[in-house]
């Protein structure tokens, strides 16, 4: 069965395997991922009602409105002012994926998406990257792809690898759609993000470990709506093997064929395990 599942599964097209979008201009700076990740973004997302899901109702700017839901934050219109919102629950440990969804259109300048502590303040005077603004937070501003952190600006996130700073600083940023998703390792300190089905890499090391962190955006756009999403997470125990061989089955198979686990030369319940996950 092992060679006959091999032959199959080595018979898919290039073009069918499960890649990135071909058209994405992230696509020369995304890197790999370790198992660890590729385990967490091939999996189902977490049941809705998980409280990861939600803005928290207190730590958040009185200028942000929560829907009944708490998934969803929207920015009342107000001028000179920098307001931030915080998820409900964070985490101390593990690895955590979260999905965050801002439309271009709505951003505005300081534009920004990251993690923070608790004692991160969630609004300020004037327009500014709230987060990273202190050394409580970091971030990563959408519209010229900029990080930052203790109010520096660390350079852009997405930078050429092997082009020169001096040339990075004059080409224009990468433009950064609707979906962008927060990887946070809490265990190693490290924060990174996945967009076009890219992963960047690690944009911020040496976050404190042990400490609750969540995740947060901070806008000084009037009618900015974000949605916040939990989508899985791990431990750092090593990953089962048995994963391990259904994110390999998945990723040979590619997106065309989610829906044909039917055709493998499986048995119906193994053909059932691979299914759900895809």
């Amino acid at each position: 069965m092992g060679l006959s599942l091999s032959g199959w599964l080595g018979g898919i097209p290039a073009k069918m395997k499960k890649d990135a979008p071909s058209s994405s201009s992230f696509l020369p700076l995304s890197i790999p991922t370790s198992s660890r990740l590729s385990l967490l973004l091939n999996s189902s997302p977490v049941d809705p009602g998980d409280p990861r899901c939600r803005w928290s109702p207190t730590h958040c700017s009185p200028h942000f409105l929560l829907s009944q839901c708490g998934e969803e934050v929207t920015r009342a219109p107000t001028q000179q002012i920098s307001d931030g919102a915080r998820g409900e629950k964070g985490e101390r440990g593990g690895m955590h994926v979260w999905e965050v969804l801002w439309c271009p259109t709505h951003r505005g300048s300081h534009a920004v998406i990251g993690v923070s502590t608790e004692h991160c303040p969630l609004q300020t005077s004037g327009y500014t990257a709230l987060m990273g603004g202190d050394s409580q937070s970091w971030g990563w501003e959408l519209t010229n792809n900029q990080l930052w952190h203790a109010g520096q600006a660390l350079g852009r996130y997405t930078g050429e690898r092997g082009v020169q700073a001096e040339e990075q600083s004059v080409s224009p940023p990468h433009p950064v759609p609707e979906r962008v998703l927060l990887v946070l390792d809490a265990d190693t300190g490290a924060l990174g993000y996945v967009v076009d089905d890219c992963f960047l890499g690690m944009a911020f090391k040496d976050l404190p470990q042990g400490v609750e962190l969540f995740p947060a955006i901070s806008s000084v756009r009037g009618g900015a709506f974000i949605r916040l999403c939990y989508l899985n997470g791990a431990t750092r125990e090593p990953p089962a093997l048995m994963a391990l061989c259904g994110l390999s089955i998945h990723v040979s198979m590619g997106k065309e064929r989610e829906t044909q686990t039917d055709r493998l030369p499986l048995p119906p319940p193994l053909q059932r395990y691979i299914l759900p996950s895809m």
